[in-house]
C-alpha cells in the first residue's frame, strides 16, 4: 500500500529546501539540449556521494532542469544492494506520487475538450451506479478529488480487488470507497488521499472509454515524447536492468522488484528517467510563466491555485521560498521502495529532480538532501 505518511514527508521535504541558499547566480547552468545529456555529471556525484553514505541508500539520481529540458545530472551508488551494477542517469527511477500531477495534467486536457468539468460530480459520472453511493459523495466535484477535499481517507483496500481487467477493477474499488459514508464533510478539510486520485482516473476512464493508462501514454507521455514512461516496477523481472526499489521495513535496505497494486495508477504508478521526468516538469515550468503548451496558460493557473486557505493545488503543493524567489511548485512521491522529489521555481526558470531507489526514512532524508544540495550548489562558469 502507498505510504501513509506521505503528506508529513512532503512537509519535511518542505522543510529542509526552506533553509536552502539562493547560491544560483541569475544566469543559472549553462544550456544543454535534454535528449544530449547521457554522462553523469561529475561535480553532481560529488555533492550526492556523501549524501549515499551518510543514509546508506543503494543509489541517487538527482538533476537541474531549465526551459529546455535537464541541465545538469548525476547519479551515484547501486542499481540493487548486493550486485554490481552501478545506478546510471538513463536509468528509470519510480515517481510515485509525483503520478499526481500527471494525472490532474491529463484530467485538465479532458476538461478543455469538454468531456469533464471541475464541478462533474461523483452523482453525474457514476450515475448508474449511484444507488451504492452514499448520498453525501453524490455531489463531491472532480476539483474536490483532485485537491484531496472529497472527504475520502487516505487509502482503501486494494490489494483484495481481483479482477482480468485494470478498468474493472478500479470501478469495483470506486464504488467500495463511495459506499461508506466520507470521514469528514466533503470540501471541509484536507485529507491526502490516493483513493481520491483513483476515483478522479476512473472518472476519466468512465468519459473516455479508455484506460487511464491509455490515456496518459497516448495524451501526455506521447506528446511529450516521454518514451521511457510506464507503470509499476521498471525493468526485466530477476535482472538488474534497471533499479530495483529496497524496503526499509524490516531494517536494512532490502531489494524488491515490486509495486503497489496496479489498480493505484492515477494516484502514483509512473516510472521514467530523469529526463524524461524534466519533460514533464518543463511543461508546468513553462505553463506557470505564461507559456502554455498542451494546456492553456489559464488552465495550468487552475492547476496550480490551491483552493482558499490550502497549499495543496491539483498534484502540486505550493508555498513560497526565498531561494527561488517566489512560489515553488513540490511533491514528493514514495512507493515505500522508492523516494522522489521535485521542486520548480518559475521565477528563477530552474526546477530540481530527486530520486533514491529506498523507501523509509532514509531514502526520504536522502532525497531532500540531494535537492537541497542542487539548490545550494555553485553555479559553474558559462
Amino acid at each position: 500500500m502507498m505510504n501513509n505518511m506521505l503528506i508529513i514527508r512532503q512537509l519535511t521535504a518542505l522543510s529542509i529546501l526552506a533553509i536552502a541558499a539562493a547560491s544560483f547566480a541569475d544566469d543559472g547552468v549553462p544550456a544543454v539540449a535534454p535528449d544530449s545529456i547521457r554522462v553523469s555529471d561529475k561535480e553532481i556525484e560529488t555533492l550526492l556521494t556523501p549524501i549515499l553514505e551518510k543514509h546508506k541508500v543503494p543509489g541517487i539520481v538527482a538533476g537541474v532542469v531549465e526551459p529546455q529540458g535537464l541541465t545538469a545530472v548525476g547519479a551515484v551508488g547501486l542499481r540493487k544492494i548486493g550486485s554490481g551494477e552501478l545506478v546510471t542517469v538513463n536509468d528509470k527511477v519510480h515517481l510515485g506520487s509525483n503520478t499526481k500531477a500527471m494525472t490532474a495534467t491529463r484530467i485538465a486536457m479532458l476538461v478543455e475538450e469538454a468531456k469533464l468539468s471541475w464541478q462533474s460530480t461523483v452523482g453525474e459520472v457514476f450515475a448508474d451506479a449511484k444507488t451504492g453511493v452514499h448520498p453525501d459523495f453524490l455531489g463531491v466535484t472532480l476539483e474536490q478529488l483532485l485537491t484531496h477535499r472529497a472527504g475520502l481517507p487516505a487509502n482503501v483496500g486494494y490489494r483484495t480487488v481481483k479482477s482480468a481487467e485494470l478498468v474493472a477493477e478500479r470501478e469495483v474499488v470506486v464504488k467500495k470507497m463511495f459506499s461508506s459514508a466520507p470521514v469528514h464533510p466533503p470540501g471541509t478539510k484536507f485529507l491526502y488521499s490516493n483513493a481520491g486520485y483513483i476515483a478522479a482516473g476512473h472518472m476519466a476512464e468512465r468519459v473516455t472509454g479508455a484506460s487511464w493508462e491509455e490515456l496518459m501514454t497516448e495524451g501526455l507521455f506521447t506528446p511529450l515524447k516521454m518514451s521511457s514512461a510506464g507503470y509499476g516496477f521498471a525493468g526485466t523481472a530477476g535482472q538488474v536492468d534497471q533499479p530495483w526499489g529496497h524496503s526499509t521495513m524490516f531494517g536494512n535496505p532490502l531489494p524488491l522488484q515490486s509495486d503497489n497494486a496496479a489498480v493505484l495508477g492515477p494516484a502514483g504508478t509512473v516510472h521514467c528517467t530523469l529526463a524524461d521526468w524534466a519533460k514533464f516538469v518543463v511543461l508546468h515550468l513553462e505553463g506557470a510563466r505564461g507559456n502554455g503548451r498542451l494546456l492553456k496558460p489559464e488552465m495550468f493557473k487552475r492547476l496550480h491555485e490551491p483552493p482558499a486557505g490550502g497549499d495543496y493545488a491539483m498534484g502540486w503543493v505550493i508555498v513560497e521560498r526565498p531561494w527561488a524567489k517566489g512560489r515553488v511548485l513540490m511533491h514528493s512521491g514514495s512507493n515505500t521502495m522508492w523516494f522522489a522529489t521535485v521542486a520548480i521555481a518559475p521565477e528563477r526558470g530552474m526546477a530540481f529532480l530527486s530520486a533514491v531507489n529506498c523507501g523509509g526514512k532514509a531514502g526520504q532524508e536522502a532525497c531532500d538532501e540531494a535537492l537541497t544540495a542542487l539548490i545550494q550548489r555553485e553555479p559553474r562558469e558559462p
